[in-house]
């Protein structure tokens, strides 16, 4: 696997090598020891899928307050999609920036987005699926949100904003000016 870490450095994109013949493939797309020499010791507790019909769906931006933080390894098991990481961690050098990363079933890459960010997505083709394991169990009292499309963010997503694919509450999210502190940057 190589790792390789995007302009906000501790958001890595993993991209597993492929071994294939008239078969097809096999590739390893987990090895906790090689993870925790790469990005570090985490544990994942909870593997999570969901399913999107609609090209241009979004949903995000998600992420779970402290002491329920969860960090996520994201992968695209059919279709293809976006997926964005926002740093909100208060007084990072990245603070309200973001990277993004196209993942699809194809090429089968990861990206590990770590506690202290707000994720999303953006589904680039019709039923896409995606799946992420995550370092923390869902918990609805410790759930919160950022605004998908807050111009603060300067989000490109690959969708309209009257078009895109939303539920209710993604679309009420608060933007980053009225997000509360919750995250730290540590150095």
């Amino acid at each position: 696997m190589q790792f390789e870490p995007l302009k906000i450095p501790d958001v890595v994109l993993i991209t597993p090598k492929r071994f294939g013949d008239a078969r097809g493939f096999f590739m390893e797309t987990f090895k906790a020891s090689l993870f925790e020499s790469e990005v570090g010791p985490f544990i994942f507790v909870q593997d999570n899928r969901s399913f999107s019909a609609e090209t241009g769906t979004v949903r995000g931006l998600h992420f779970q307050l402290d002491p329920r933080a969860q960090g996520k390894l994201v992968s695209c098991t059919a279709g293809a999609l976006l997926d964005v990481a926002v740093d909100i961690r208060k007084g990072s050098p990245t603070y309200g920036q973001y990277v993004s990363a196209e993942l699809t079933a194809d090429n089968a890459c990861q990206l590990w987005v770590p506690p202290g960010f707000a994720h999303g997505f953006c589904t680039l083709t019709p039923d896409t699926v995606i799946s992420y394991k995550v370092t923390d169990y869902y918990s609805p009292e410790h759930d919160r949100g950022l605004l998908w499309n807050d111009p603060a963010l300067g989000i490109d997503w690959p969708v309209e904003e009257g078009k895109a694919v939303l539920s209710d509450k993604d679309q009420k999210q608060p933007p980053l000016a009225e997000l509360q502190a919750n995250f730290t940057y540590k150095a």
